[in-house]
């Protein structure tokens, strides 16, 4: 096929010439009767607001224009199929599971996967058998999956559907996909792979290897992170044994019917742009990171990791692209360093956790910002360093599952309890950080005094925590004591 094209975006660009008299919605009309609207996104973008009609194609039921664009991204990515999504990523995700399996049915998945696997699981009632992953003594970061562990998983679990692998972690580690499909094949289960941050695998060189070059199912692709399309646009990636038409049934069941064509579009240019440029793109990209990674440990007291993490195993590859900094040993937490950059050096991460910062370098990215971020991160280093005495050394917690998403989510609750009173209670709802957006707690998990204290120390450290009813995260919905389990 011929990358250079983007059939939606050509056909908006015909239907903007035609002049074509709206009398359907969007109500703007073309940003007429909203001109603050237009004002804020101009007028050009207001203009490619429209509905679904015959010459734009439906997303729901594509036939021309929209089949054609996914067509060209099914090649371009090396899948048999490719799914334009407008839900982000967390729709793609979901549809994977809800896919795969159905209530009563189990599903391997490490325990650090993103809410929205979890939420799938509250939605169709499948059983998550849990792989905890190791974590690095140092860094307190989830690694990837085990052989070991996904091995022992299938053997106890045999009649399980699927495998879930985040790979690409938030983090940049990889686990061994390629053997964890072919464990998975042989024992006639399907791979999901959590493909988020890792668009850019399937057009850069020396990157780790593909969902879809290893041989997985299905891969949900966040094209607005690393590929450059508009927030909250991505892709779906089926392999060949995947029923194509069955996908597009479980798709429709959650996603809109009105969906927005500046985000069908902006897939559309951003796979043409990286068919055609992506090796050139994300070279520079790596160039980079690179070379931040490499300044910043000059520094002395931060640490910006890279493929030294590698162990053939639980790291068996990592991004080179990721920027991820550890910042215990200059005596502040991650989220720290992420709120000073922000609040004194105008400087925005993606991400501060318990010891970590990531800035997320990508196409868009030029040296002298690095340039600026290294230079804010020294003088964070002198003016706000200090000893690492009781900060907590570790970004994630093994859980104990006592019951389902679903079975917990739907259970007769006690209301609002302080949290520093639900020790040994089993949770309803989910508890995270935000970003990564990694449960803390999720529905059917006990709630321990090391959850609790670790809460308790990340909203004093500026985290900023989400899930719960209760906005201010001082009280958590929980089982309640008479019921069965």
């Amino acid at each position: 096929m011929d990358q250079r094209k983007a059939p939606v975006y050509e056909a908006l660009q015909e239907f903007r010439r035609n002049r074509v008299v709206p009398f359907d919605v969007p109500g703007h009309k073309r940003g007429r009767g909203n001109p603050e609207l237009v004002s804020l996104l101009g007028k050009q973008c207001v203009e490619l607001d429209v509905n679904s009609m015959k010459p734009l194609d439906n997303l729901c039921h594509p036939i021309s224009v929209i089949k054609e664009a996914e067509e060209l991204a099914a090649e371009a990515f090396g899948a048999a199929h490719a799914f334009l999504m407008v839900g982000g990523t967390t729709s793609a995700v979901q549809t994977m599971v809800l896919t795969a399996c159905k209530s009563g049915e189990k599903i391997i998945l490490p325990r650090n996967v993103h809410r929205s696997v979890i939420n799938a699981l509250v939605v169709n009632g499948a059983t998550p058998i849990y792989v905890n992953p190791d974590t690095d003594s140092r860094l307190g970061i989830a690694l990837g999956m085990k052989i070991s562990q996904v091995e022992r998983a299938i053997e106890e679990n045999p009649e399980a559907k699927a495998i879930l692998v985040n790979n690409p972690t938030y983090y940049g580690i990889c686990s061994n996909l390629k053997k964890i499909v072919e464990l998975a094949h042989e024992h006639g289960m399907m791979v999901l792979v959590d493909e988020a941050h890792g668009t850019h695998f399937y057009f850069g060189e020396d990157m780790p290897l593909t969902a879809m070059a290893a041989g997985a199912d299905m891969s949900s692709v966040s094209m607005h992170k690393s590929g450059g399309s508009l927030t909250q646009s991505s892709f779906l990636l089926t392999g060949p044994d995947v029923s194509a038409g069955y996908v597009r049934q479980v798709i429709n069941l959650t996603q809109t019917t009105s969906a927005s064509y500046l985000l069908i579009s902006s897939l559309d240019i951003s796979r043409r742009n990286l068919a055609l440029r992506g090796k050139e793109l994300f070279r520079e990209v790596m160039r980079i990171a690179n070379y931040a990674r490499t300044e910043i440990n000059k520094i002395g007291g931060y640490y910006a990791y890279g493929k030294e993490l590698i162990n053939g195993d639980s790291v068996f590859d990592f991004d080179p692209t990721k920027l991820t900094v550890y910042t215990l040993d200059i005596g502040l937490a991650g989220i720290e360093v992420y709120d000073l950059l922000r609040d004194e050096y105008d400087i925005q991460l993606e991400l501060g956790d318990m010891g970590n910062v990531l800035a997320y370098i990508s196409i868009g990215d030029r040296m002298r910002e690095v340039e600026r971020l290294v230079s804010a991160l020294v003088d964070v280093k002198r003016r706000y360093s200090k000893d690492r005495s009781g900060l907590f050394d570790h970004e994630y917690i093994n859980p104990s599952v006592v019951m389902t998403p679903q079975e917990a989510f739907y259970a007769p609750k006690e209301e609002m309890i302080p949290i520093r009173e639900t020790n040994g209670r089993i949770c309803t709802e989910f508890v995270m950080c935000y970003p990564p957006g990694i449960p803390i707690l999720a529905p059917g998990e006990r709630i321990t005094q090391e959850i609790i204290d670790y809460i308790l120390y990340a909203k004093d450290k500026g985290c900023q925590l989400t899930g719960p009813e209760d906005e201010r995260v001082e009280r958590l919905n929980v089982i309640k004591e008479s019921t069965t389990y």
